[in-house]
């Protein structure tokens, strides 16, 4: 099993909800070719750096998968078709880094 870090770009009118069963429909999809996901981070509507499909800003989720090649392309061709997204990309990786949350709220601490 390989690891992966795989980002998805979901268009900016997006519902949470339709979101949430974007997020849930690549879950199985993963796991019907014995894949599974570590972890599932929802890191929100961000600004895009140039306009894409008439889009200015755009959800992200992003998963940490272990899964074999075959999973991931079977997830590409699926993401490929699907018109509530607007890029994805897959990386793999060594090692997951599971503590650092990069889009989270950041706890302000009070320091004297």
């Amino acid at each position: 099993m390989n690891l992966y870090e795989h980002t998805i770009i979901a268009r900016q009118d997006t519902s949470p909800t339709q979101l949430k069963q974007i997020q849930e429909k690549y879950a199985k999809l993963l796991e019907k070719f014995d894949g599974s996901i570590v972890k599932a981070e929802n890191w929100g509507l961000l600004n895009l750096s140039y306009l894409i499909k008439k889009n200015r800003k755009g959800n992200y989720i992003h998963f940490k998968i272990k899964a074999d090649g075959k999973a991931i392309s079977e997830l590409e061709k699926n993401e490929k078709i699907d018109k509530n997204l607007l890029r994805y990309l897959t990386v793999r990786v060594k090692k997951f880094d599971l503590q650092t949350v990069y889009f989270g709220k950041k706890e302000e601490t009070k320091e004297q």
